[in-house]
């Protein structure tokens, strides 16, 4: 990653002293730039709709408007981190995406593995770009740095999914783009591939065995999931 790439950052708690940790624990991290440190949902939200921050670092016990509340506002921004003394809204916050969940109070060591973890998803967003199509539909281009990798749509063994981002691989190498399988899968181009879990595909001529739990492509095994199968029953 590059060392200077920085990701705009606001923090929000409504407890000053719990606001000031996050706050102290977040400047060990060059990575990230803190744009705003606030009291209220309320106070942060003329930051948040200018739509330029990467990071939110949020309380959800707060007066007026949740932290939940305000992530269901504000899904666009591509991580949130729940840091509350209440473990039993875990659940309700990966339903509005959050990307980490911190229990109070706030320890040094469990923040610094959240961070860890930042730092990778941050990075794999930053350099993945949009795939676009060669005129003649047979291979693909991918932004690999600050280059564009041509590749052959027949030399791709199998796609995998990523939440946001697929990973293309090859015998050779492992791409990731900024598109779901999903969006892959319809397009005419890789028609050729089969769907074998909720988490991959897989290009047909590729496949060496199959079974009930797995499929085998080249050296890799791959899972089957339960509601794929019928599709690979129909490949025999």
């Amino acid at each position: 990653m590059n060392l200077d790439t920085t990701y705009s950052c606001v923090i929000i708690d409504d407890n000053e002293i719990d606001r000031l940790t996050a706050l102290m624990y977040a400047k060990k991290y060059p990575m990230l730039r803190v744009v705003g440190v606030f009291e209220s949902p309320q106070a942060a939200i003329p930051v948040l709709q200018q739509g330029q921050i990467d990071v939110l670092i949020s309380d959800i016990d707060m007066p007026e408007t949740s932290g939940l509340a305000l992530r269901a506002q504000f899904r666009a921004i591509p991580v949130c981190i729940f840091i509350t003394a209440y473990p039993d809204y875990a659940a309700e916050s990966f339903d509005v995406d959050a990307f980490d969940f911190l229990v109070k109070p706030l320890k040094a060591d469990r923040f610094d593995h959240s961070m860890m973890r930042l730092q990778s998803y941050l990075s794999l967003k930053r350099k993945a770009e949009l795939f676009e199509y060669s005129l003649g539909g047979n291979t693909v281009f991918i932004k690999d740095g600050h280059q564009q990798v041509k590749l052959n749509l027949h030399e791709i063994l199998y796609l995998e999914a990523l939440k946001d981002y697929t990973r293309i691989v090859t015998p050779t190498k492992k791409y990731s783009v900024l598109a779901s399988i999903g969006l892959l899968l319809q397009e005419q181009a890789f028609q050729s591939f089969v769907r074998i879990h909720r988490s991959y595909a897989v290009q047909k001529h590729y496949i060496e065995r199959v079974s009930a739990q797995q499929v085998q492509v080249r050296e890799y095994a791959l899972p089957v999931g339960r509601s794929y199968k019928e599709a690979l029953l129909n490949l025999k």
